[in-house]
């Protein structure tokens, strides 16, 4: 817990920072929190075996940063840092979390209005307080409005990459006691959603008291909410509620079923089970008092006259129909996957050298990495210049003779889609790249007709090869922008485009419906995690997770191919 700990002080640092209207600090501070809390190191156990010279080896830790983890470790505090809280009212630096209020609007709101947290900010919008403000109106009242729901939305459901490595520590300490036989994770979290309201945990084990004993006990835990004889319910230190069923273990294939699926889907389920007679339940599949399935769910879906359906798709989005014509795809999985189609280096706004994510790539059994960069209007990303980018190649180059045929780097670039629909670079430069991604970082606000018609005059430049983040959705904190996405799909199609799934946890787009919806269209997709660090090219779970809620298959998934069919791919006109 001490790397969440320390990122999120970076994090709220970053914050007061930007309050300050300082400049290039906060982005530091954000690049070093976002690297902390993906670290599988301890950095307690990093700055033991190592010191101050570990933590530097941290990406995106500079010499001042690395100084202020040394203060914290050793003292549970860093003096600037608590000056610097003391420099702002408290609460303000909340403001920042909500979409359509950056920092200069916040301290603007704070002068003005007296507006010091989000609880002032609510009444200021409610009573039309902010709209009568000079620079503002009634559009940004709006826009602050909706910001604040989504604000709220994210306080109740976490993204899933913050979740699930706190839930897997918890299964993984449970694992170790000889009490317990099996243990997993259940709920929409075992489903792979893309954001979490609790954490479900299912034991079996014939000593329940102990086992529910050690969970009540773990440092995870800030207090006890119930403590029965085979159910817990606690609230961790990240404010999440956890719970855990004991179960027998002759039960566990029944529990599994139960508490996995949605609500819709196990209704629909029991009514099946009804119309055959049958009972339908935790403990089991019931023919009158006779058990006739529990131990596996494979039974249970079979009784049934169902074909398995994968965790993923429990969601009652037409599995269940399709469950009873035996037409459930053989989904996608991490393993068919041959390489990632979206990083970045510190050439524009990564913290890694090309070598060094090429590395990773290779030790992830990739055979070929795709360096996409920004191109030169993402000034505020150090977006590439012309020059720049040939200069990038030339190390590709240099880099590809020296990896020989173990991975291949495919130059690439995520180009600006400028706000009439022309690219950032010219037709001549991107007929040189191997992979054109194209993608939208600015004018969310425009008109669904405008956004559409941008997108289009995008994907009928022939030299666009995929579409990143095709929606610019950031969960919890800013909306998917206004498009007509079935004009998108049908022009994708027609002009034979590849819709990007990206991984990256805070984006997971497209979303899992709207991916269901292309692969019925026949659209192709890739799967590229936007990572930022080498260690980000692991998000790559997530976006494989999220190709599976969407019923993809591998066929679907144009980087589950081989380095030459995938060069074939890309080079069509």
């Amino acid at each position: 817990m001490i790397n969440l700990d320390i990122a999120d002080l970076l994090y709220e640092i970053a914050d007061i920072f930007e309050l300050k209207n300082v400049n290039w600090k906060p982005r530091a501070y954000r690049r070093a929190a976002q690297s902390i809390e993906k670290l599988d190191e301890n950095v307690s156990e990093i700055y033991k075996k190592k010191g101050i010279k570990g933590l530097r080896e941290i990406p995106g830790v500079g010499e001042a940063i690395a100084k202020h983890i040394e203060e914290y470790l050793l003292k549970g505090k860093v003096k600037r840092f608590q000056e610097l809280k003391k420099s702002i009212p408290k609460g303000l630096s909340e403001l920042l979390e909500v979409s359509s209020l950056g920092a200069k609007k916040a301290s603007f709101l704070y002068r003005k209005l007296g507006i010091k947290n989000l609880a002032d900010l609510r009444k200021a919008v409610k009573h039309g307080k902010v709209s009568k403000l000079s620079g503002f109106g009634e559009k940004s009242q709006e826009n602050i409005g909706k910001g604040l729901e989504i604000h709220k939305k994210g306080k109740e459901r976490a993204l899933i990459s913050d979740v699930l490595p706190i839930a897997n520590s918890i299964v993984n300490k449970l694992k170790t006691l000889k009490q317990v036989k099996r243990v997993n994770i259940a709920g929409s979290l075992a489903r792979m959603k893309e954001t979490i309201g609790d954490i479900d945990i299912l034991v079996t084990s014939s000593q329940p008291k102990a086992v529910i004993d050690f969970f009540t006990r773990m440092p995870e835990v800030k207090r006890i909410i119930a403590k029965g004889d085979t159910k817990a319910t606690v609230i961790l230190r990240n404010e999440m509620q956890a719970d855990l069923r004991v179960l027998k273990d002759e039960e566990y294939g029944a529990a599994q079923q139960y508490f996995i699926g949605n609500k819709e889907h196990n209704i629909k389920l029991r009514e099946i089970a009804i119309k055959k007679r049958y009972k339908l339940s935790e403990y089991g599949l019931f023919y009158g008092k006779t058990k006739i399935a529990c131990k596996n769910e494979q039974d249970i879906y079979k009784k049934l006259g169902l074909q398995y359906i994968p965790i993923e798709l429990r969601e009652n989005n037409g599995e269940i129909e399709a469950a009873k014509k035996h037409k459930i795809p053989h989904l996608i999985e991490f393993q068919d996957i041959k390489g990632d189609l979206h990083v970045h280096t510190k050439y524009s706004d990564g913290v890694d050298t090309i070598e060094k994510m090429a590395e990773e790539a290779k030790k992830l059994g990739y055979k070929y990495i795709a360096i996409a960069d920004h191109s030169k209007t993402r000034k505020i990303a150090h977006g590439l210049t012309e020059n720049e980018l040939l200069k990038q190649w030339k190390e590709i180059d240099k880099l590809n003779k020296k990896f020989r045929n173990k991975i291949r780097i495919l130059k690439s670039n995520e180009v600006d889609i400028l706000g009439n629909g022309s690219l950032d670079y010219s037709d001549k430069l991107l007929s040189k790249m191997e992979v054109v991604i194209a993608s939208v970082h600015s004018g969310y606000k425009s008109s669904k007709r405008q956004m559409t018609d941008r997108i289009i005059k995008a994907l009928e430049n022939k030299y666009v090869n995929i579409l990143a983040h095709p929606t610019g959705r950031l969960i919890n904190r800013r909306p998917e922008y206004e498009i007509d996405l079935e004009q998108i799909f049908d022009v994708a199609k027609e002009k034979k485009k590849i819709l990007e799934i990206n991984a990256f946890p805070n984006r997971l787009d497209l979303k899992d419906v709207y991916i269901k919806r292309a692969k019925e269209k026949g659209i192709k997709l890739s799967i590229g995690t936007d990572a930022h660090s080498h260690m980000h090219l692991q998000y790559m779970f997530y976006g494989v997770s999220q190709a599976r809620r969407g019923w993809a298959e591998k066929k679907d998934v144009i980087n589950t191919l081989n380095l030459k069919e995938l060069l074939r791919v890309l080079r069509r006109d």
